[in-house]
């Protein structure tokens, strides 16, 4: 399944990305971007069609994918009906732009960091196992750093509680299980203990009757009135999906976040995650590498998960965004490898507002109606759902009209951090 958005390039294709050769190096119109979407079966029915404008799907529509990854490429379409992926036209750009709609919880999962996964995707490509295997750990050779940017209320599982936190949560469930989870934790504590904890949960597996037990105790201290920091409320939540999963269990050991529209958080490589239900934009660098550790009928593998835990507490995952004089809030937490910037616009900007950034962007409106005009005064008019791809010709970006817009890019330009301009 496809959508299309509008793409808009300002200057003769050879110039945008000089590295890459190309067939035509005329200057382009308007543009038409092609766009697939994922339909995972945790995905909504009814939420990314109607951010698109379109009538709800028969079947869960979980991701719209904006970008050049391999697996889920833009392309577009020129004036002469000849159709280019938007890789042949921007290059292979470092980062993508989704749009991610949870009705269920996700698989508990994190990505990897550059070196194991670079290790990971030749080791498995020497294995001859296709790219598109169930099997398969590693789809690409990147590291996937993310942010969540919430467009409803979103709720999610980020990162691992503190040792004394996790005592405390175990310490009034009276089953088998939650003992050996103290007693395992309270010998070996800290963030090296924690994980060990992850690989032998993942590992030897609870039996179904002990999660089901664990479970019946958090359901009993609910009916008391008794939870500590959500987290017998997330275990319950997540098993109503996922019944006897060790991810119910691994639950217990995680901080539970929820994102209201326009807050964000970022997940770094290591950081493990789950997102539990709403519909946010995700920012990201350009890879698909998931490791996962439950809440899933997909491959586990045990050893690269917990390889890949590298990143503590996280206790830091929301993201406090800079603000510029003219309302834009730019998030940047991912030290260099993307950041996002979203205007608010409305007819109390008779100028419009500048979606701060420079170089390659990919840019969708998430609310209302706006205009985007670039440095030679060319516009694009954007409804919700569409996106533009902006060259580095293209200049800043002004919005007008009554609406929000997001645009991911480097914030790395030339040498220089851009973001020192708004500081």
């Amino acid at each position: 399944m496809t959508r299309w958005s509008v793409c808009c390039f300002t200057r003769p294709v050879g110039q945008i990305v000089e590295t890459q050769s190309l067939v035509n190096t005329y200057a382009w119109d308007v543009l038409l971007l092609e766009n697939s979407v994922q339909n995972y079966d945790w995905g909504s029915f009814h939420e990314i069609p109607a951010f698109l404008g379109d009538a709800p799907s028969s079947e869960p529509v979980a991701e719209l994918w904006i970008g050049t990854h391999r697996l889920g490429p833009s392309s577009v379409v020129d004036s002469n009906g000849v159709r280019r992926l938007l890789s042949d036209v921007a290059g292979e750009l470092p980062f993508m732009l989704k749009v991610l709609s949870a009705r269920r919880p996700l698989s508990l999962q994190v990505h990897p960091g550059l070196d194991l996964a670079r290790e990971g995707f030749k080791a498995e490509n020497a294995a001859g196992i296709p790219v598109g295997a169930p099997e398969r750990s590693f789809k690409d050779p990147n590291h996937k750093p993310e942010m969540v940017y919430a467009l409803s209320t979103f709720d999610m599982m980020a990162g691992f509680r503190p040792t004394a936190e996790i005592l405390r949560v175990l310490a009034p469930i009276e089953t088998s299980l939650a003992r050996r989870l103290r007693d395992r934790l309270t010998t070996d504590p800290g963030f090296a203990g924690i994980v060990q904890l992850v690989e032998w949960l993942v590992t030897e597996r609870p039996s179904a009757d002990e999660i089901e037990a664990l479970v019946r105790a958090c359901r009993d201290l609910l009916d008391q009135g008794v939870d500590i920091k959500r987290a017998y409320a997330t275990a319950l939540m997540v098993r109503e999906e996922f019944p006897n999963d060790v991810g119910v269990v691994v639950a217990l050991l995680m901080n539970r976040l929820t994102l209201q529209p326009g807050e964000a958080a970022f997940l770094g490589a290591g950081m493990l995650h789950a997102h539990l239900k709403g519909l946010c934009l995700e920012a990201m660098a350009n890879s698909d590498n998931v490791l996962r550790a439950g809440l899933t009928t997909k491959h586990i593998d045990a050893e690269a998960l917990v390889r890949c835990l590298d990143a503590g507490m996280s206790r830091l995952a929301r993201v406090t965004p800079m603000v510029t004089s003219a309302g834009v809030e730019v998030f940047d937490p991912a030290a260099g490898e993307f950041a996002l910037a979203v205007a608010q616009s409305s007819t109390a900007y008779a100028e419009g507002v500048e979606l701060f950034g420079e170089g390659h962007r990919l840019v969708i409106c998430s609310a209302g109606e706006v205009e985007c005009v670039n440095a030679s005064e060319e516009r694009t008019k954007l409804r919700r759902g569409e996106s533009l791809y902006a060259g580095p010709e293209d200049g800043t970006l002004t919005v007008h009209g009554t609406g929000e817009t997001a645009q991911v890019f480097l914030p790395f330009q030339g040498g220089r951090n851009t973001l020192i301009d708004l500081v």
